[in-house]
């Protein structure tokens, strides 16, 4: 790799750092399986990501063994740990990755005023005490070592500056210097970096890395100006996840390079065409939906409606697409597939949209797809996407739906009889609500008793007409933690169900006591 103070090259390398497992994770409702971690990892190496941050190892003893596990299994990408300036997070952190082909401890510290002396309450003189304890500890574990000051875009540039000497003195390999609270601007952000780097003796020491949040919606302009201060590491996340309004999103940061490679002369080493499968995989693991209009991963990101845009389409691409949907793994396709389709035609299908199912999960979606097909008139990509993630998110749960009946009507009570399957034993239950959404979820509540309480309920078409299937996106909260489940079908109440007991299943996959009747 080129280094950030050398003569800038037509094409200078710039790594990325993805942080979806961590930061991502740590937004409300986003935590994922010991096994959709394992799966994302694999996907973010295969798609050429420079460097997975795969957990905070000291968080739990889960994330301590994922990022483990990642460490273990990841051959080309360095993996990461994520360590708060004390000892034991460090020492934690370098026994989570010792067995990776390139570990890295990435260790953090506040460093701005109002950091100090509200969080930390220690003088600045302190923190660099800490700073130099803190990197030697990690540099001594492991060779690449990673220090990040804390809202640095609130710090004064002086005090900034001592604070990087000291760590790259210390062992600091990267230096990355955060927008955490997703305040700065692009011109603030890179005259920041341009500043430390023209000001600190060693700078040509380190590389220099971002890390932007996207609380005023500048995450990933604020990256790709860092770049231009010196920069050469971004760090971002799949789908734009993270904590509040999230971080800079992969995606957007890879494809700006690629396709104004004019005005950004800068390269990845990501291969785009992974990026829609990516995005899908995290999608399903975290039952967060990508919004339709985000984008490059957006369902309408290549969905052209007006007269005018599609006459320019039909005319040639290029009058409203600066890049191609398969550039980053989209088929323009959306209606192939009917009741009529075989197993073969369905399993390429899954292929060209981005999906590798197992023989079992094959099986299953496809029987599923088929009666979806006897009940739709027209099965477009987007039932046959909202099909296939139900399936998969379902396949290890503990409470799966086995039959729903609703009486719903002017005259109620609404009621709802429900049969579930709790640990492989078959519960029947019947409950009124106040309307038949509500009965529903209160015949689950009889049959799995839970304090998690409901904090987000949305529903919406996934395709036209008055077959489309209802995709249900709920959320629950119990003892301050959130998750979101998601469930689609033709009919809305069962796919409000699912989506209930995706959640729920979640939530007991967290630690959470199965308290389920007995079956009479």
């Amino acid at each position: 790799m080129t280094h950030p103070n050398q003569t800038r090259s037509a094409k200078e390398r710039v790594l990325i750092f993805d942080t979806t497992l961590r930061d991502g994770e740590q937004c409300p409702g986003a935590t994922m399986s010991f096994e959709e971690k394992l799966e994302i990892a694999d996907a973010l190496d295969a798609m050429g990501v420079d460097i997975i941050e795969a957990g905070f190892p000291i968080a739990s003893e889960g994330d301590f063994e994922a990022v483990s596990e990642i460490a273990r299994r990841i051959g080309r990408a360095s993996v990461a740990g994520l360590a708060r300036a004390i000892g034991a997070d460090i020492a934690r952190a370098g026994e989570a990755v010792r067995h990776a082909a390139r570990p890295r401890i990435h260790t953090f510290v506040s460093v701005s005023p109002i950091h100090l002396e509200h969080q930390m309450r220690k003088s600045q003189q302190e923190v660099l005490d800490i700073i130099t304890a803190t990197v030697t500890q990690a540099r001594n574990l492991v060779e690449d070592v990673e220090w990040s000051g804390m809202d640095s875009t609130r710090t004064p540039i002086d005090y900034l500056c001592r604070a990087v000497e000291t760590a790259i003195r210390a062992g600091a390999t990267t230096i990355n210097l955060p927008d955490t609270v997703g305040y700065a601007t692009p011109d603030e952000y890179r005259a920041m970096f341009k500043a430390v780097r023209e000001r600190v003796p060693n700078a040509d020491k380190a590389v220099f890395s971002a890390h932007c949040h996207n609380d005023l919606g500048l995450a990933v302009a604020n990256s790709l100006a860092a770049l231009e201060g010196g920069v050469r590491q971004i760090e971002c996340t799949i789908n734009g996840i993270g904590e509040r309004a999230g971080n800079a999103a992969l995606e957007e940061i890879v494809m700006a390079l690629k396709v104004r490679g004019d005005a950004l002369p800068y390269e990845t080493g990501i291969d785009s065409t992974h990026l829609m499968r990516v995005s899908k995989a995290v999608s399903t693991a975290c039952s967060f939906p990508v919004q339709y209009n985000k984008a490059i991963v957006g369902r309408n990101a290549f969905a052209h409606e007006s007269g005018i845009h599609q006459d320019g389409m039909l005319k040639n691409n290029t009058t409203y697409e600066i890049m191609t949907p398969a550039s980053v793994g989209v088929t323009k396709t959306s209606l192939v597939m009917g009741k009529h389709s075989g197993r073969a035609a369905f399993r390429s299908k899954l292929k060209e949209m981005g999906y590798e199912l197992g023989d079992n999960q094959l099986e299953d979606a496809f029987t599923r797809f088929k009666a979806l097909a006897d009940r739709k008139k027209h099965v477009y990509d987007e039932d046959i996407e909202a099909l296939v993630d139900d399936n998969i998110a379902t396949a290890n749960d503990r409470i799966r739906l086995e039959s729903l009946t609703v009486i719903a009507g002017t005259r109620g009570p609404q009621r709802a009889t429900m049969k579930l399957d709790v640990d492989g034993r078959s519960v029947t239950e019947e409950a009124e609500g106040n309307g038949p959404i509500d009965a529903v979820f209160n015949a689950i509540a009889a049959i799995v008793p839970h304090e998690a309480r409901l904090e987000f309920y949305d529903v919406h078409a996934v395709t036209e007409g008055t077959d489309a299937q209802a995709e249900v996106t709920v959320r629950i909260a119990r003892d301050g933690a959130s998750v979101t489940g998601r469930g689609a079908d033709p009919d809305t109440l069962v796919a409000s169900a699912k989506a209930y007991l995706s959640a729920l299943n979640k939530l007991m996959a967290r630690g959470g006591r199965l308290h389920a009747q007995a079956a009479e």
